[in-house]
């Protein structure tokens, strides 16, 4: 059994994976963890010797079979909470992300995967994200960025990339949500931006918005 803040590296650990696969280095985990490098060295060091992580001096970290497992288990209770507060409590999807970060530490095995069944097994979370299942698989999306589309291109809105409560609210102030169909009217050479419309109605958004959201080609 892990604390919460030993299950919250190895999270950040397993999503930082993605973009550092040689191995996370210090300073990109204190960033993610918002704390200083010597907290993170310590925490190494415990996680080391619990052999939840692999430490090489210059290459960084990486998660061990039973960190990766520890990590995904963590990940799955998290988005199961996310989809129960949204589907089942009405909560906003910008509302339950901190919510879900203290739900995702419940210990009891039984009490996941009774919600799990309860909920019908939901593939996906609130945000578009995939719900690992109880052997830890991850269903594969084809997907890219909004931003990755050209001109006279469209597609279904199937995830977020940033679940921020900020720019969740701002899809929600703009009628922007997951399943619906966007196409791109006009692209800006100069600075990405892009006139969309989307249920008829057309808004011009910025290449920060179409970097974080995620489109599924027709």
């Amino acid at each position: 059994m892990f604390s919460f803040s030993e299950e919250n590296y190895l999270k950040a650990i397993f999503h930082l994976e993605r973009k550092y696969q040689a191995g996370v280095s210090t300073n990109a985990l204190a960033e993610e963890m918002e704390t200083k490098a010597s907290s993170v060295t310590d925490m190494i060091k415990k996680l080391s010797e619990k052999e939840l992580v692999i430490y090489k001096k210059y290459q960084g970290v990486k998660l061990s079979e039973l960190g990766k497992k520890t990590a995904i288990e963590v990940i799955r209770k998290h988005r199961l909470w996310e989809y129960f507060l949204v589907e089942k409590l009405n909560f906003n999807w910008d509302e339950v992300h901190d919510i879900a970060e203290q739900l995702e530490h419940i210990k009891s095995e039984k009490l996941t995967q009774e919600l799990d069944k309860f909920l019908g097994f939901p593939k996906r979370d609130p945000h578009g994200d995939p719900i690992p299942d109880a052997e830890g698989n991850f269903s594969v999306a084809n997907k890219m960025l909004l931003s990755e589309l050209g001109k006279a291109e469209k597609g279904i809105c199937v995830g977020v990339k940033d679940s921020s409560s900020d720019f969740l609210r701002f899809l929600d102030k703009n009628n922007i949500s997951l399943g619906k169909e966007i196409k791109v009217l006009e692209k800006e050479a100069f600075d990405g931006s892009m006139l969309i419309i989307i249920e008829e109605r057309q808004l011009r958004i910025s290449q920060l918005i179409s970097n974080n959201l995620y489109i599924k080609t027709q």
